[in-house]
């Protein structure tokens, strides 16, 4: 298992959202969390991230306990999070957000999976619709070639097709990726998927997604 949570607990001041859930995403493959609003699964990813402190438990990844390493270490290291809003820097041209993800001017992996975005190079960011955001955020994943991908609703504002074609290329990459979803998309149905359901700060089922059905 590559990264993991054990036993963690998260507060929002007096509310606690994340009850000691323990749950792994494995090295290579797609993990789902899914929940409604509410479930904790947005937590859990950005406790997983980083971006927000456990108040007990620990994160574990590779076999070491990264709870107290901040979350801008934890991306040096190889973890990308791409988050339900402001996933992009919106002043930015789509042609500068790429190039933030470190790979000099080579934007092929990402044009070729998106290749809308070839026309969208000179605009800002912010101008963008909801689903060309959310392109552009995936985008800037795929370049920085993480080693674990984190990613809220990653297919919000897509269209269907292309919300399909998200889900083989995020199920498609030679890393560990962990997806947060409201429902299990139906491109998903019938793959090799690992699958947490959370309600209410806890762990309802976990197992294989063909279990779920």
């Amino acid at each position: 298992m590559t990264i993991s949570l054990r036993h963690a607990r998260v507060r929002y001041g007096p509310l606690e959202a994340l009850h000691g859930i323990t749950l792994a995403a494995p090295a290579r493959g797609l993990t789902v969390l899914l929940g409604r609003n509410g479930s904790g699964r947005t937590t859990a990813l950005r406790a997983l991230a980083g971006t927000v402190a456990l108040s007990g438990g620990a994160v574990v990844w590779d076999g070491v306990d990264v709870t107290r390493v901040p979350a801008h270490e934890r991306a040096r290291r190889g973890l990308c999070l791409v988050p339900e809003r402001q996933a992009v820097f919106g002043s930015l041209t789509v042609r500068e957000n790429l190039e933030l993800a470190g790979v000099a001017r080579d934007f092929s992996a990402a044009l070729d999976a998106y290749p809308r975005l070839k026309t969208l190079l000179p605009r800002r960011a912010g101008t963008l619709s909801g689903g060309e955001q959310r392109m552009l955020a995936l985008s800037r994943a795929l370049l920085a070639q993480a080693r674990v991908v984190l990613v809220d609703e990653p297919a919000q504002g897509m269209s269907p097709g292309v919300a399909a074609d998200t889900y083989e290329l995020l199920a498609g990459l030679d890393a560990c990726v962990v997806i947060a979803e409201q429902r299990l998309p139906p491109v998903l149905r019938g793959r090799t998927a690992l699958v947490y359901e959370l309600r209410r700060g806890t762990v309802a089922f976990g197992g294989e997604a063909a279990e779920l059905e």
